[in-house]
């Protein structure tokens, strides 16, 4: 009667917590208050327009030391988005842009190409397999949760994508910058990369790192 009684108590608790999670079909950030690591309070009043979002219309600048822009609309500029565990964002690049070596710790990455040529690829945690593409208009890649990857115009135009993500904010770490834009010790970093400290305070001086 006790393993009977339990699994009773198990499946009314499971019950409540699926009734619990259904009350509310939506959490629009309220970007007046700080975020959590859960993402933005619930906002209280609620209109059809933070359902929609405008800011992916331009294209972004591309006159800048990696020739891309990216433009998102995760949970701090969509609040719509907030809660629903996926978002959007654009990605241009000029002739010869890159979206260098990054990743996104907090979800995987679909990239649908619009207008141009561009070659990506990622690299698996498993004996740094690389998988490269080179897609055209029309073409789709994915790019698993926390692997590195990357996006580079391969053609003669601009060309222009957008990616969507598996999280509100699916969170970013550039490789570049995080070896070379900030203050680690150079004769650490070349201990730690086999590069030669030469090229390390180059860098630095590009990206803005020091020591």
């Amino acid at each position: 009667m006790k393993l009977q009684h339990l699994l009773l108590s198990l499946l009314l608790l499971a019950a409540a917590a699926t009734s619990e999670a259904l009350v509310q079909d939506f959490c629009v950030a309220d970007l007046t208050l700080p975020a959590t690591p859960s993402g933005y309070p619930c906002k209280k009043s609620v209109t059809a327009m933070d359902f929609a979002y405008s800011g992916l219309a331009a294209a972004g600048n591309t006159t800048n030391i990696i020739g891309a822009a990216v433009t998102p609309a995760f949970d701090a500029q969509f609040p719509g988005v907030n809660g629903l565990g996926l978002s959007i964002a654009r990605l241009d690049l000029g002739p010869g842009g890159v979206i260098p070596l990054h990743s996104h710790p907090a979800g995987s990455e679909l990239l649908v190409v619009i207008q141009g040529t561009i070659t990506a690829g990622f690299i698996s945690s498993f004996a740094n397999t690389v998988y490269l593409k080179t897609l055209i208009k029309g073409d789709i890649m994915v790019f698993p949760q926390g692997l590195l990857h990357f996006q580079f115009n391969s053609g003669k135009g601009p060309a222009l994508a957008f990616v969507s993500f598996g999280a509100q904010n699916p969170g970013l770490q550039i490789t570049a910058f995080a070896l070379f834009k900030n203050d680690l010790p150079t004769e650490l970093v070349a201990k730690t990369t086999f590069l030669d400290e030469a090229q390390i305070k180059k860098l630095k001086g590009v990206l803005g790192g020091t020591n």
